[in-house]
């Protein structure tokens, strides 16, 4: 089974250093991940899915409105045919200070498989795909 990981950066944000920090993680792990750059909408992350034949998609949001930015993404990957991705969501996902099991309730019912909250290891990130997709 392949091991690819679609990661971009969601919405109108920019912030790119927590991408590449978690990209370079997961190839160092011998995952191949296809990284697709900041400011990207769900139609891209779902587009190079497809075209990656991706497990995972990871969505990072660091400006705080991944709540918005998130809406409706796993219909939009059934409807695109991916009814068995995973998808992982991370960062700092909601503006002002928040209950973080609230934030993760929220992301869990948007049908995110995994959510990862600000400053999260990459080893966690690590331990999470090797229990999905090996």
């Amino acid at each position: 089974m392949s091991k690819n990981i679609v990661i971009g950066v969601i919405g109108s944000d920019v912030h790119t250093i927590g991408k590449q920090l978690l990209s370079y993680a997961l190839r160092k792990e011998g995952y191949d991940v296809t990284d697709i750059g900041v400011s990207v909408s769900q139609e891209e992350l779902i587009n190079a899915a497809i075209e990656t034949n991706a497990q995972v998609i990871m969505v990072v949001s660091l400006y705080g409105h991944g709540e918005l930015d998130c809406r409706g993404f796993r219909e939009k990957c059934i409807e695109s045919g991916l009814t068995d991705i995973k998808l992982y969501v991370g960062g700092n996902l909601v503006v002002g200070q928040q209950d973080w099991e609230e934030v993760k309730n929220k992301f869990r019912a948007m049908g995110f498989d995994r959510v990862a909250e600000p400053g999260m290891s990459t080893d966690i990130t690590i331990k999470w795909l090797k229990e999905d997709i090996g």
